[in-house]
């Protein structure tokens, strides 16, 4: 699969900001390879929908299945990228689940906790090993003309705690440091490593607190006073592939209406 884009593999982006950051990329010109976990009509799906966005005839959208917390995955992912593109110029992380049981941590199971530090921790700090030591092996050749590119996607509960679902918490937290510890290896490599982290987004993850979080919002949990969108992830993902952070590696956007803000 021959394309003259840069090519991005987003993960998780068969559904949800995944799919918003691949929808967005696509409308740029971008070639985007698309990871599933498990629902490859899903991600057929995204396919179709940058198809329809890009804007070049050369861009080209593969779809990839693995499990991002299991290595022989990992591993096969990022070599079907390789093979379907002969190159990669951006990796942005953005698989993650929630806790399948929400449950306090006095009650929490050692289960849950591995099924999501396994998801979102580990999976994305060891696929960003593969694509740095690609990027070594390969200096100097990115498409992008600022440089390769490696994108952590957090979230507020990175700093925010939820006693509810501190698995979810302690993996985003990790992956915040995960983006310093990358961004300090890499910012003399031609690899520029940033933290893009939403707030509380409108997706299928939150479909179910939907009610209670339209009455927070109107109340002024975010003073922007609104739920986050895909499109708003994708916005910023498509802003630091287009270099317009030039000297900025290491950092948090916030992408979460103001929540962040400390207040009286």
């Amino acid at each position: 699969m021959k394309t003259d884009a840069p090519v991005v593999l987003v993960t998780g982006s068969s559904r949800g900001l995944g799919r918003g950051i691949a929808e967005t990329l696509a409308g740029a010109g971008f070639s985007v390879a698309i990871h599933y976990a498990r629902n490859r009509e899903a991600a057929e799906e995204t396919a179709l929908a940058c198809r329809k966005l890009a804007p070049n005839e050369g861009q080209t959208f593969a779809t990839v299945g693995g499990d991002v917390g299991v290595a022989a995955d990992r591993q096969r992912l990022f070599d079907e990228v390789l093979s379907a593109y002969g190159r990669l110029d951006a990796l942005i992380n953005n698989a993650g689940i929630a806790p399948r049981i929400r449950a306090d941590i006095t009650e929490a199971t050692e289960e849950i906790f591995d099924e999501v530090l396994d998801t979102n921790l580990k999976g994305p700090y060891f696929l960003s090993q593969l694509a740095a030591r690609h990027w070594l092996a390969h200096p100097d050749e990115s498409r992008i003309a600022s440089g390769y590119k490696l994108i952590f996607v957090t979230s507020l509960s990175a700093a925010a705690a939820s006693v509810n679902r501190g698995e979810y918490c302690i993996s985003k937290a990790g992956l915040a440091m995960a983006t310093q510890l990358w961004a300090v290896r890499l910012a003399d490599c031609g690899v520029q490593v940033l933290e893009l982290r939403p707030g509380i987004m409108a997706t299928d993850m939150t479909a179910g607190v939907k009610d209670k979080y339209d009455k927070l919002l109107g109340e002024g949990l975010v003073p922007m006073k609104r739920w986050g969108t895909p499109q708003d992830v994708g916005l910023a993902a498509k802003a630091i592939l287009e270099g317009h952070f030039p000297f900025t590696t290491g950092a948090a956007i916030d992408l979460d209406g103001g929540f962040h803000l400390r207040r009286l």
